[in-house]
């Protein structure tokens, strides 16, 4: 039998060893080419940490774009970064076209950040933290103005007390026509004559009762008494004045609580219209809280069909709610209120878009 040969063993003397194999060098690849913004990055462009971020960013640009769903934080992003890269890019050739798409990207960095805040309830000032809404999304802020809307052009009475009770029990019966309420939940709304105003609601049939008005203002919470508004419960077909849902409700109801129940409203005994105007004014601003579309202020007829006063009327309001810590900077004109709401509000705003 022969001798097993094993891997560790020497060949035998006298026996030459195979020679090593060379190895072939690699030719030296040229940097890959990357393009951004219509633009190539040159294979050569140094530093290499310059380079291998413009080719990253206009893969992420690229992929961005194949998304089935906007990512506006992401965007914003990638627009800082994309601003960072081609101010670096243009200090290194003295291309001064990149400069200015250095800055377009910074630009539409900000804008787009604005946007997602806007759409995400948040909004900073400065370098402040993001304010925390009551609300938080776009939807709920349409569709708060769209009862307010709803109301105005339905008010059962004349008059910002009827008009602020109608609203309150509109958000309670929304999407049934029916609801709960107790007294403190109508005693609470600086009405002059509760009793009598909610008799006038029943008696035009727009409210009704199980039971006497009497028994509505002394009900409590553990035993609330429900109410039905007529002209919201749905016919036979299901639709109705409100596209929202059952659970979008009471957070519309809930957030108009809060704003009509503001601790310095309450404190300084605010009747319904300035609560009636705290309403319609945390519905009509910009995300920092400036009275208007893009913080412009308000037309005096869009205030007139919310709120049921004269000029005269409204200033008097203005002045309730700038006292209460509501407002500041307030003018009031022939044509426009502008101004803002404080930031101790600004969770109460439901931002125009």
């Amino acid at each position: 039998m022969g001798v097993p040969q094993f891997s560790d063993h020497q060949p035998p003397t006298g026996t030459a060893a195979p020679a090593p194999t060379p190895r072939s060098v690699p030719a030296r690849r040229r940097p890959r080419q990357g393009k951004i913004a219509q633009r190539v990055v040159p294979h050569d462009l140094l530093p290499d940490t310059l380079r291998d971020e413009l080719i990253e960013l206009g893969d992420l640009f690229r992929a961005y774009q194949r998304r089935e769903q906007p990512d506006l934080a992401l965007l914003a992003d990638l627009q800082e970064r994309k601003a960072r890269a081609f101010t670096a890019w243009a200090g290194v050739t003295g291309d001064d076209d990149l400069r200015e798409e250095a800055r377009r990207a910074e630009q539409a960095a900000a804008t787009i950040r604005r946007q997602h805040q806007q759409r995400t309830g948040g909004v900073t000032d400065g370098d402040g933290p993001a304010v925390t809404r009551l609300l938080t999304v776009p939807t709920q802020w349409e569709h708060a103005r769209s009862v307010l809307t709803h109301v105005a052009g339905h008010a059962p009475l004349p008059g910002p007390e009827a008009r602020l009770l109608a609203l309150m029990l509109t958000l309670r019966t929304a999407h049934t026509g029916t609801g709960n309420l107790v007294g403190q939940d109508v005693n609470g709304l600086g009405l002059s004559d509760p009793r009598d105003l909610v008799e006038k609601l029943t008696g035009c049939g727009w409210l009704s009762l199980p039971g006497t008005v009497d028994d509505l203002l002394a009900s409590r919470p553990e035993s609330p008494t429900p109410i039905t508004v007529p002209s919201l419960v749905p016919p036979e077909d299901g639709t109705g004045p409100f596209t929202f849902g059952r659970k979008m409700r009471p957070k519309l109801s809930g957030w108009a609580q809060r704003v009509v129940t503001d601790k310095k409203l309450r404190k300084s005994k605010a009747p319904a219209g300035p609560r009636l105007l705290a309403l319609t004014l945390a519905t009509r601003t910009d995300a920092s809280g400036r009275l208007g579309p893009g913080g412009q202020g308000i037309a005096l007829d869009t205030l007139a069909a919310q709120v049921p006063a004269d000029p005269d009327g409204l200033q008097g309001l203005i002045d309730r709610l700038t006292a209460a810590d509501w407002l500041t900077g307030a003018a009031l004109t022939d044509t426009h209120l502008t101004g803002r709401l404080t930031e101790r509000v600004l969770p109460l705003t439901c931002p125009l878009l």
